[in-house]
């Protein structure tokens, strides 16, 4: 059974050393277990629906409970302080195109708010009730999950847009194929959700990010039906599936999508490496990209998530020997953990490696084997976890990304770090920040944070630490020249920034383009487009 106010499955928990809990209130101050609020509490906080019977739709409160939040932060904390504020007034669970056309009828109809739901992974408010102002129908695709079609000549296969992403990967597989997108939230997130989100998966540098796998599909819009062929290429005008990318519901129900996918790969090898310091770790990494080589992932971690890294690890002996290693071939205290994905037949993958470790050796970087990489590669999907163990422990954890060009990486980082590590500094507390290099191209690269701070006595206490925390790092991003969001979307938590990006007439173009698919704005409002003056960049020129 999946967790009604966490990640996961119930039965799946995560388990770490007494040697992490004595890091962790080393560099955050100790911590103490605060009890959260039950089902029960959470189940009588909803009011009841507002929503006339209709044969698709439920009104339980149980399962509207299970659709009004995502896994952001301020998600949790709403969820477990038992608050869960504004929830669908109900949810319908359609079987087909024509049952969704009806839904939009139906809410055209009684003057509702249409929210899509993949996998209920957001972490930027994607699938939040915005206001409650109107009644909202959170409308589920978890029934449209199939493969549709598969041409495996032209490697392309079609599903239903619900399907999540280890089902996908299973049926492909049988057929000896694969997408190649593995997101961290593989397993509960959905093939609609990475199209709508302009997901980005963890071997990206290989497959390439999710608009580059995407083909063509079907949407379901208040104006009608938007048919996007599957062409391998067309100069026929402006390609509308880039409106669809990133469109975060606003436009429509995509209720099925076309995908290029690839045969499965000879061999797949995961090596590790630390080079001495960050500098020379993003020299390294950074030609790694800029030679094209066909390696399928580059993760470069800071000197701070590598020991953390280690720190966490349940085999201590082995990380021991592992220093000691280092340290004897000149590896020291600011070491960089590089992990690596080599992908293809068994010669391309020999070839690649003997020239990626020539590249690396440059920048003195030393070999590390396969026991870092291979086990991080095992539990990869596992690591969301440890969220649920360490906020049980009375620690929040949260997540940020952005991208930029090379040349801006190493100042942003810096800003970003130093945003987040003293934000808190007026309230006394102390916030543990580490960040990696995920996602690589040959002009930037994506940059991903990592915070960790102390619970405060109560829900809104811990969420007014969140909003302070965010608003800083939002602010180093934007001043230092990265994107608003490489990988997560910017549902309602970036929305209030987002013409800083676009511009106000990019804004501008978008609205109108969403409200030629949906003149009554019933899709998704409140998301991705700010409606609102307030910025966290106040008066910023």
């Amino acid at each position: 059974m999946r967790r009604w106010n966490g990640w996961g499955d119930e039965s799946v928990l995560s388990r770490i050393p007494e040697e992490a809990s004595a890091f962790l209130n080393k560099r955050v101050g100790h911590s103490r277990a605060i009890r959260d609020s039950s089902l029960e509490d959470a189940l009588a906080s909803l009011p009841e629906s507002r929503l006339p019977r209709h044969p698709l739709i439920q009104k339980e409160r149980l399962v509207r409970l299970r659709h009004a939040r995502g896994q952001s932060l301020p998600d949790w904390i709403a969820m477990r302080g038992g608050q869960i504020g504004a929830a669908p007034d109900a949810v319908a669970f359609p079987e087909s195109a024509e049952e969704i056309r009806t839904l939009l009828r139906f809410a055209k109809d009684v003057r509702a708010k249409l929210i899509p739901y993949g996998g209920g992974t957001s972490v930027a408010g994607h699938i939040n009730v915005a206001s409650d102002a109107e009644p909202h129908l959170t409308v589920s695709l978890a029934r449209l999950n199939g493969l549709l079609r598969l041409d495996a000549v032209s490697g392309l296969a079609t599903f239903g847009a619900g399907v999540a992403g280890a089902d996908l990967e299973a049926t492909l597989r049988a057929q000896r194929l694969t997408l190649g997108h593995f997101p961290q939230s593989f397993e509960y997130s959905t093939l609609g959700g990475w199209v709508v989100t302009r997901s980005s998966g963890q071997q990206s540098l290989g497959y390439g990010r999710i608009e580059d796998l995407f083909a063509g599909g079907v949407l379901e819009t208040p104006a009608g039906v938007l048919e996007l062929p599957a062409f391998p290429a067309s100069a026929a005008g402006p390609d509308l599936k880039q409106l669809v990318l990133g469109s975060e519901g606003r436009i429509g129900i995509l209720t099925e999508a076309t995908v290029r996918v690839s045969p499965l790969p000879e061999r797949e090898e995961w090596r590790a490496y630390f080079l001495p310091d960050w500098d020379r770790g993003l020299e390294a990494v950074r030609a790694l990209a800029q030679s094209r080589l066909p390696l399928s992932m580059l993760r470069l971690s800071t000197p701070g998530e590598t020991e953390t890294a280690l720190a966490l690890s349940s085999r201590q002996q082995l990380v021991a020997v592992l220093r000691k290693v280092s340290a004897w071939r000149g590896i020291g205290g600011e070491a960089c953990l590089l992990l690596t994905a080599l992908t293809g037949s068994r010669r391309v993958v020999s070839a690649v490696r003997r020239s990626a470790s020539r590249v690396i050796r440059a920048s003195r970087g030393v070999s590390a084997g396969r026991f870092l990489a291979e086990g991080w590669r095992r539990g990869r999907f596992k690591t969301p976890y440890l969220r649920n163990t360490l906020w049980e422990r009375g620690y929040a954890v949260d997540t940020l990304e952005t991208a930029a060009s090379w040349s801006l990486v190493p100042a942003l980082l810096r800003s970003v770090e130093s945003a987040l590590g003293t934000a808190l500094d007026s309230m006394g507390e102390r916030v543990h920040v580490f960040s990696h290099v995920s996602h690589v191209y040959g002009d930037g690269a994506s940059l991903y944070a990592t915070y960790v701070f102390r619970r405060g006595d109560d829900a809104q206490d811990t969420l007014e630490r969140w909003l302070v925390l965010k608003q800083a790092a939002t602010r180093a991003i934007m001043l230092g020249g990265g994107t608003l969001s490489h990988h997560h979307g910017v549902g309602t938590d970036l929305r209030a920034d987002l013409t800083r990006e676009k511009g106000a007439l990019g804004v501008e173009a978008l609205r109108a383009a969403f409200g030629c698919f949906d003149p009554d704005n019933i899709m998704n409002p409140g998301k991705l487009l700010p409606e609102r003056p307030f910025s966290v960049l106040g008066s910023l020129p």
